[in-house]
């Protein structure tokens, strides 16, 4: 068993070869998907003038999931690819007559898939977390405080937290002209703040219009009078309400593992509890499923005859067997969110494949050990 576990030089030469196309295949998908997703993002940089490191930095945060998502399926790909070309060139076949079992040709491969499914553990129990979390709060701040200091003249623009600001011109020292503010932050009691001039400014609280004569009309919701108050110089805060201590429970794909599985901190609903204690299970099961996929396509290759020219009816199969698995881990997880009773059925469909497919590559094994006996 040791020899077994004992890389060889040909091991090391099948794994670089595995180890390059991850990286290629998984840089290429990455960069494919970072670009459809960024480009919702492109025109808020745009219109807004922001840094090219805004925009950057944004996207950049949500690089981890998108790595979590695609890294089990490329490594599946080329697992599937590279030992299909070495069958393809008969390097197989060498390998088998060299006296090499199937289990010692699938090492390279299965040292891929455990240290893809190490990966894949990083990002679900801390990096990806942590990112998205980052990615909200960042994203926050920037239409919060973005909108407000990049009001476009002609335009109502609508401010987080029930304000919507008109300003018919800018001048080009960033004085504003002809401004319309509707204030809505106190509920029933909406108000209608109206300024020859004024100017954004940064305050303690966040950004903030310094406006110069103007007035402020406010129905009284008692009364049904029209108040109006005139001001020479008036101070009006953009910023969205903290809301005092009011403590927001975390959406769940931001949640940490500690919050999702002890959530008595938080006020949230029973049903909120269930999908959180799924979502913490699902990260630590969910990476198993690399080492399923990768095991299928060893045995997609390496059970069945292949032949240079056709014989890819394996191949197509385990593609189709990787996709079911796919299916039936989304069916399962869906269920246990509803019942957690279910959630042991999540390590049963990720790693069960591996367990039945290792075992049968390890008959090979024990074959060959009785045959040579």
């Amino acid at each position: 068993m040791l020899a077994l576990l004992t890389p060889t030089r040909l091991d090391r030469y099948v794994f670089r070869q595995l180890l390059i196309g991850l990286a290629v295949s998984t840089l290429g998908l990455v960069a494919l998907v970072w670009l459809t997703q960024s480009l919702r993002f492109i025109q808020m940089i745009i219109q807004h003038g922001l840094s090219p490191f805004v925009f950057l930095h944004l996207t950049g945060l949500l690089v981890p999931s998108f790595v979590a998502v695609i890294l089990p399926i490329t490594c599946f790909i080329v697992i599937l690819f590279v030992y299909a070309r070495l069958a393809a060139d008969r390097e197989l076949t060498v390998m088998r007559a060299s006296g090499m079992s199937d289990a010692a040709i699938a090492r390279p491969a299965l040292a891929l898939a455990t240290l893809t499914t190490l990966a894949c553990w990083t990002l679900n129990l801390w990096l990806v977390p942590s990112t998205l979390a980052k990615f909200t709060s960042f994203e926050s701040v920037i239409r919060n405080q973005v909108a407000a200091f990049l009001l476009e003249p002609g335009v109502f623009t609508a401010i987080p937290g029930h304000v919507t600001v008109y300003v018919q011109r800018r001048d080009p020292d960033q004085v504003l002209h002809g401004i319309i503010i509707q204030d809505a932050r106190q509920k029933g009691e909406p108000a209608t703040i109206l300024a020859r001039s004024g100017r954004l400014i940064e305050s303690a609280d966040g950004p903030a219009v310094l406006l110069r004569d103007g007035s402020r009309e406010q129905l009284d919701p008692k009364t049904g009078q029209l108040n109006i108050l005139s001001f020479d110089r008036n101070l009006i805060s953009l910023a969205k309400p903290r809301g005092g201590t009011v403590h927001l429970a975390p959406k769940t794909s931001e949640a940490t593992m500690a919050q999702l599985l002890h959530p008595d901190a938080m006020q949230i609903a029973p049903e909120v509890r269930r999908r959180w204690r799924e979502e913490a299970w699902r990260r630590i099961a969910s990476p198993f499923a690399v080492l399923s996929y990768a095991v299928l396509a060893l045995l997609a290759v390496l059970r069945s005859p292949f032949r240079r020219q056709g014989g890819t009816a394996a191949l197509v199969a385990a593609v189709f067997g990787v996709m079911g698995l796919v299916a039936v881990e989304l069916g399962v997880e869906t269920l246990a969110a509803r019942q957690n009773a279910l959630i042991p059925l999540i390590f049963v469909v990720t790693l069960g494949p591996a367990l039945a497919g290792l075992g049968l590559l390890l008959r090979g094994v024990r074959r060959l050990r009785e045959a040579t006996a």
